[in-house]
């Protein structure tokens, strides 16, 4: 979609970006879903699918933001380990209550 200017509402490379979002956010799903044809130690439900592909992505989007919004590399670094941070707490939140549950 275009202006009346006939220049782009988006950048070009766009889609390129949130199709690697995409590719890798199933990619890392991948990992345990293959894990559970060799061993019954994992064992994800089609929730845990849903709601790890949604951290993910929501991260990767974020981080996408963050790169083509901030201009210098120390921004971007940081920018990128908040998320990654956030990303980590998330999950683990999620799979254990790590930071929730220590008195019980």
């Amino acid at each position: 979609m275009s202006t009346l200017t006939g220049k782009p509402l988006a950048r070009p490379d766009l889609g390129k970006s949130l199709l690697a979002v995409a590719l890798v956010t199933a990619a890392i799903l991948m990992v345990p879903l293959v894990a559970m044809q060799f061993t019954r130690e994992v064992v994800w439900t089609g929730s845990d699918f849903v709601i790890a592909g949604l951290l993910l992505s929501i991260t990767g989007l974020a981080l996408v933001a963050a790169l083509r919004t901030l201009r210098t590399a120390k921004a971007r670094f940081v920018a990128a380990g908040v998320l990654g941070l956030g990303l980590l707490y998330c999950w683990a939140e999620l799979a254990v209550g790590i930071f929730t549950n220590l008195g019980s």
